[in-house]
């Protein structure tokens, strides 16, 4: 998801000219520093930080912090490279630093204290405002006034080759305030709200995530090399300057082989949007709201149809018509015509109808959503689903819709891929990752996932890969590595199937193995309608309380009950857990729901399940001879089991049964 901000690298070129009146000769003085560096800078405290950026090959370089007044000194190579390490206190501020080549360039408003990585998917980066829109987000941002967490937000690039600058928005860094956390990450926020508000230690939030990626995308080349399943797409990307000069008239071929294939075209030409066209026969789906509840793992094309009443005295008039964000592009129709069409599953669709369209009664509007990958659908919020009358009054859009396939993707040719995209294995690590390598952080979170999942298998050896890769290279060891077990998403299923949800997040379960990670769970604030749920401050505090708890030395609860072990006791099966602060609780006071139990013909059937101190007891009069149980296995559970702190349990399963992303 692409902010669309204007965008500038954030650099200092320092000057010094004679009037050319006076002098002939042109005295210059240059030190550039890479786009991380600004006024409002957050330095990781009690560390040796790395400055560094170029000058005049062989210059000397000084580096003096107001903190200490040290002088630090080194030369520039012959690239004109350099790097100073500075030592930093503990935290405070406000500081300034003085960096010069003979002239110096002086960076104001330094906070030292905790610099934290923002990385992953679409719910990472969903704002706070913008697309994202999160609960009670216009009170949020009223009061966000937290001038101590300070605001790095990186540009959507992508590189073939690592890049040792990035490009971020804003100039820089930024004091968090009303203005500016609008369209910054909310995940990211409220994790720095919340661990702000507890130790009043300064925290830097370098944000650096795209909406859709998948998680190679982020690891280095070294790393995949060395994964049969990329490495010899890896090599190919070194080998590519740049993008395809036939990639155009590839994406345009495609693009005429999907209209020829859309069952709501006839020679290219629209027919389902045609004033007179017959709906009558074409399933009913509720507006807003992603299609994986009716259509599942449905990519392409869908028409939606809705006959609307207006008011006579609109008719002859022009309207405006917000059809919200769709899921990822779409044409629309009014009364058979165009009246637009957008791309970007981020972008808002507000259209103005011309008079000459416009008629007392009934209307018909029709939307083509064009999905490539992930949820589909209109899933703006309902009250903004309307027509806007020439007298101001509204008239909502929201409701049942007719729809029906035009095209489902597995019945057409894979789209070409583009040597710029960003699905594609390092290219988001070389531009968007790489450039901050020698700054130094206290710590990572993460959200993705969901770019994964039909690749959840591949994802438990995965993931563990990328943290490793990103310490590895970051060279500052084992550093936190906090990260989202994936909400609920779609329907709810009335009988236990197979979920590559459920074992995507069973991969990330893993992945706690490894040392200083740690996971928010996040099971039980899901939306079935809405790949990115609302209630950011939740996932915020749930990832703070792991911080809080394991690098602030807070004595508070920071997970919800996780699996230990199991043992088969005749009929029943009893759980025991780890995390089980304060005991288990069934959180809304009813029967435990969402344990399943099977046999050893590995079919699960809906079980009993009862708290017994610290472990839960399973069974179902259909399993006499248990063998396996689950909790959570679903992409949408009804589940409800809690520790006494009021933390969810983590979806798990006790079998080693092959998966269906095996």
């Amino acid at each position: 998801m692409n902010l669309k901000k204007a965008s500038r690298t954030c650099f200092f070129k320092l000057t010094l000219a004679i009037a050319p009146l006076l002098f002939s000769t042109f005295i210059e003085f240059i030190v550039v520093l890479p786009s991380v560096f600004s006024y409002n800078i957050v330095l990781q405290q009690k560390t040796n930080a790395a400055i560094w950026g170029k000058a005049k090959a062989g210059a000397k370089i000084t580096v003096i912090p107001s903190w200490n007044l040290e002088r630090y000194t080194g030369i520039a190579d012959a690239n004109g490279n350099w790097k100073i390490k500075v030592l930093t206190p503990s935290y405070g501020g406000p500081y300034t630093l003085r960096i010069s080549d003979g002239e110096p360039v002086v960076l104001k408003n330094i906070l030292i204290g905790d610099v934290w990585v923002c990385s992953g998917q679409s719910n990472m980066e969903m704002p706070l405002a913008g697309w994202g829109k999160v609960q009670n987000y216009a009170q949020e941002i009223a009061q966000a006034n937290y001038p101590s967490i300070r605001l790095l937000q990186v540009e959507h690039i992508t590189a073939n080759q690592v890049k040792d600058d990035a490009t971020v928005t804003n100039g820089g860094w930024t004091a968090c305030s009303p203005a500016t956390v609008a369209e910054f990450s909310s995940t990211a926020y409220f994790f720095a709200r919340e661990i702000y508000q507890k130790t009043k230690i300064p925290i830097g939030l370098l944000h650096t995530s795209w909406g859709g990626t998948i998680a190679e995308a982020w690891m280095s080349s070294s790393s995949l090399k060395r994964i049969p399943a990329f490495a010899a797409a890896v090599e190919e990307i070194e080998r590519t300057p740049g993008e395809d000069k036939n990639y155009a008239d590839k994406l345009l071929n495609w693009q005429k082989i999907v209209l020829d294939k859309d069952l709501g075209y006839h020679d290219q030409k629209p027919i389902w949007s045609a004033e007179d066209a017959d709906v009558s026969s074409w399933a009913e789906l509720k507006v807003p709201g992603l299609w994986e509840n009716e259509l599942k793992d449905m990519d392409g094309a869908v028409w939606l149809s809705r006959k609307i009443t207006l008011p006579e005295n609109w008719a002859g008039k022009s309207l405006k018509v917000n059809i919200g964000p769709v899921d990822d592009d779409e044409i629309s129709w009014f009364n058979g015509s165009e009246i637009g069409r957008t791309q970007g599953y981020n972008q808002p669709r507000i259209y103005t109808i011309p008079g000459n369209l416009v008629k007392a009664g009934e209307n018909t509007i029709t939307v083509r959503v064009f999905d490539s990958g992930g949820g589909g659908g209109m899933y703006g919020e309902e009250k903004d689903l309307q027509f806007t009358g020439p007298d101001g009054k509204k008239v909502g859009l929201s409701g049942s819709w007719k729809y029906r396939v035009g095209l489902n993707l597995k019945d057409a040719p894979p789209m070409p891929a583009s040597q710029t995209g960003p699905n594609r294995p390092s290219v988001l690590y070389n531009a968007m990752i790489h450039p901050f390598l020698p700054f130094s952080i206290r710590g990572v979170i993460w959200y993705q996932g969901e770019s994964n999942a039909d690749r959840a298998h591949q994802y438990e050896s995965l993931f563990p890969s990328l943290i490793k890769d990103w310490r590895s290279k970051w060279n500052e060891g084992d550093f936190p590595f906090y990260f989202v077990q994936l909400a609920s998403f779609m329907k709810r299923e009335e009988e236990p199937v197979p979920s590559k949800w459920a074992e995507l997040r069973d991969a990330q379960l893993k992945t706690l193995s490894l040392p200083n990670t740690g996971m928010a769970v996040a099971i039980d604030i899901g939306d079935a309608k809405d790949i990115h749920p609302k209630n950011k401050q939740e996932v915020g505090r749930r990832l703070a309380l792991i911080a809080l708890a394991r690098n602030y030395q807070k004595k508070i609860s920071y997970s919800g009950p996780q699996m230990q072990s199991f043992k088969v006791e005749g009929d029943k099966v009893r759980i025991s857990f780890v995390h089980a602060d304060a005991g288990l609780k069934v959180q809304d006071g009813t029967v435990l729901k969402g344990f399943v139990i099977a046999g050893a013909d590995q079919k699960f059937y809906r079980a009993k399940a009862v708290i017994e101190g610290n472990t839960v007891v399973v069974s179902s009069d259909l399993v006499k001879q248990p063998v396996a149980v689950r909790y959570a296995w679903e992409n949408n559970p009804d589940c409800n089991l809690y520790s006494g702190a009021g933390l969810p349990a983590s979806p798990f399963r006790t079998d080693t049964w092959k998966g269906i992303t095996e």
